[in-house]
């Protein structure tokens, strides 16, 4: 499986994968990622996350509220999801979902999905469905920048020795993949993204990994 060929990468990873010559875990993850990775970069996402959530905080409360007025259930939707490791973490978003809807389901490819609320379209249009992750990065399960994690249902049932080296680092909100074409796929039929991430990470790649991610929120108003 080639995993650096240009063909793998959409018009929104493109550019950002060319950079590093499409060399993909090449050497042992202790010499590819030294210092950045596992110390400077958990710092980053620790202050920054504290500092969004306080600012993000009034608009969590009016969503929460809202949340609770507009369908029955609970304001936080949690699910297990497989971070560094291997360990296993629940990760925080709003519910935007019916309560009878199955909790490891496919994720609806649609707004018009009839599993989904009328806020919850709107919250899941905008991405403020994510701001809870904040919490999940200052507790150190997650990243702003990373793989996405996968569901525990599909790592536990198809994963392969290849697909858990995803992970090396800890998982994102955002990622190569996310701001490729590719996101319109499932993430596991898209791997080399997240390989490529690995073999490269650096806070210039986390910065405009997060620039692009910035753009494709704008240009398309779905994520």
């Amino acid at each position: 499986m080639n995993l650096s060929g240009p063909e793998y990468y959409g018009s929104g990873g493109e550019a950002i994968a060319k950079e590093s010559h499409g060399k993909l875990l090449e050497q042992p993850y202790s010499q590819r990622v030294g210092g950045y990775a596992d110390v400077m970069k958990p710092l980053i996402d620790f202050f920054v996350a504290a500092f969004l959530l306080l600012l993000t905080s009034p608009i969590m409360l009016v969503i929460a509220v809202m949340i609770k007025l507009d369908s029955k259930g609970p304001v936080i939707f949690k699910q297990e999801r497989y971070g560094k490791n291997g360990i296993k973490f629940n990760i925080f978003k709003f519910r935007t979902m019916r309560t009878d809807a199955p909790k490891y389901g496919l994720s609806p490819t649609t707004s018009h999905d009839p599993r989904i609320t009328r806020l919850g379209r709107l919250l899941r249009k905008t991405s403020l469905d994510e701001l809870p992750q904040l919490l999940n990065i200052i507790k150190g399960d997650m990243s702003f920048v990373g793989p996405r994690p996968e569901m525990k249902r599909i790592v536990e049932e198809s994963y392969t020795d290849l697909e858990r080296r995803r992970f090396l680092v800890k998982p994102g909100i955002t990622g190569l993949w996310q701001v490729s074409e590719a996101r319109k796929e499932p993430i596991h039929h898209n791997l080399q993204y997240d390989f490529h991430y690995i073999s490269n990470v650096s806070l210039q790649l986390d910065i405009k990994i997060i620039f692009r991610t910035a753009m494709v929120m704008i240009k398309s108003n779905t994520f």
